[in-house]
């Protein structure tokens, strides 16, 4: 948690704008080394999507550059959203989180209907048209982060306590239950699994009690094992798990993802067969390798050197933002930079350690690397709602 004392600092809601003279830019106060790491990310993530993707005729229509321009495209617009973000300031999209929780609880529901698709066994999108398609738990992300800072941050950031009381933390998480609760009956684990890693990153900025990280902790336990033996998870879900457990199990069924991806990671070696030029990649072993497997295309064709160039601008991200959170001087900010950070973070590491069979398979994308419009856009408004605290910060700070 931040060392600053929040009580006693009352903030009203205005743009960033308003806050900052012509000398003091809002240009020259944004976190360029965050903004690079992230370009830097997505960058690389559209070469490895290009690679991955280039002669795969019966995914790019026969286009070899189709997913490139695509996940180039998805960039554009991210990056749009976060200057929008930005514009608009998270203070002023405080004053908007009711409504843009209500719209993403809606859209998570609309997934249950005849509406939602199922791609890879999972029943997590919707299906837009013209090859389009949204996956609504990555808004929920968002909204849950805002809607969570929101109502713990209310009363300390006006001064009436230091701390948020047990009531409160009730009410933030019984708002975060909600899209969680619906994101689990898609099922889409993996979605569950963040968005819980989330709500206790910002329990535990917000300085909330140990006993309610203790207690939600000791919940999941034991929510899992009834997950388990209720047989909510699907066939495939056990599969997998099963396979993390044991590799061998089924190394040509469940298991045969994660063998492919340690395979292709390891055959690169310290510098790598070369862009283009990855065997495993070229011959389709590992599936799904534009999105959840990206990082096998960086370690066998990149080596061992540019999979760690990868690991290593994630690494960037989280130091920036980081930096930014302990840096604002509201605990609001504070919140809602810390719950990025634990998105960020556990996302990374267990899509990273997914590859590596580290971690079981879950079908999360790496974040700014994988292709995805969905995903692509969610993690820009987050670098907008970070870049947002940062230019909204006293100067003094």
């Amino acid at each position: 948690m931040s060392t600053h004392s929040y009580a006693g600092r009352p903030w009203q809601e205005r743009s960033a704008w308003s806050r900052i003279t012509a000398r003091d830019s809002v240009v020259r106060r944004l976190d360029w080394i965050l903004l690079f790491a992230c370009l830097a990310l997505s960058v690389v993530g559209a070469l490895l999507v290009w690679s991955a993707t280039r002669n795969r005729t019966e995914l790019n229509e026969g286009d070899p550059h189709y997913f490139l321009w695509r996940h180039l495209l998805s960039l554009a617009i991210g990056v749009a959203l976060a200057a929008g973000t930005i514009w608009l300031g998270h203070r002023r999209l405080r004053g908007a989180v009711p409504v843009l929780y209500i719209l993403s609880v809606l859209l998570a529901l609309l997934v249950l209907t005849p509406l939602g698709a199922t791609i890879n066994g999972q029943r997590a999108w919707l299906k837009l048209g013209g090859g389009l398609s949204l996956q609504p738990a990555e808004f929920a992300k968002i909204t849950i982060i805002l809607g969570m800072a929101m109502i713990l941050a209310a009363r300390v950031d006006a001064g009436d306590r230091v701390y948020p009381d047990h009531r409160t933390v009730v009410q933030a998480l019984g708002l975060a239950a909600v899209p969680i609760g619906i994101v689990m009956l898609m099922p889409d684990m993996g979605s569950v699994m963040v968005l819980v890693m989330i709500v206790l990153g910002v329990l535990l900025a917000s300085g909330a009690s140990n006993r309610w990280i203790i207690g939600l902790l000791a919940a999941g336990g034991i929510g899992a094992v009834l997950v388990w033996q209720l047989g909510v998870l699907d066939d495939y879900q056990i599969k997998r798990f099963a396979a993390f457990a044991n590799p061998a199990l089924d190394p040509s069924g469940a298991g045969y993802n994660t063998n492919q991806a340690r395979i292709a990671i390891g055959s690169g070696g310290l510098y790598g067969k070369g862009l283009f030029e990855g065997t495993q990649t070229t011959g389709r072993f590992v599936p799904e390798q534009q999105t959840d497997f990206v990082f096998t295309v960086a370690g066998e064709e990149l080596g061992f050197l540019g999979a760690g160039l990868i690991i290593f601008l994630i690494a960037v991200v989280l130091w920036r933002a980081c930096r930014i959170a302990r840096e604002t001087t509201e605990l609001y900010g504070t919140v809602v930079a810390a719950g990025i950070i634990a998105w960020f973070a556990f996302q990374s590491f267990e899509n990273i350690g997914m590859t590596m069979g580290i971690m079981p398979v879950a079908g999360l994308p790496l974040p700014f690397v994988s292709y995805g419009g969905t995903s692509m856009f969610a993690v820009w408004i987050a670098i907008g709602l970070l870049q947002s605290i940062r230019v909204q910060r006293p100067v003094s700070a």
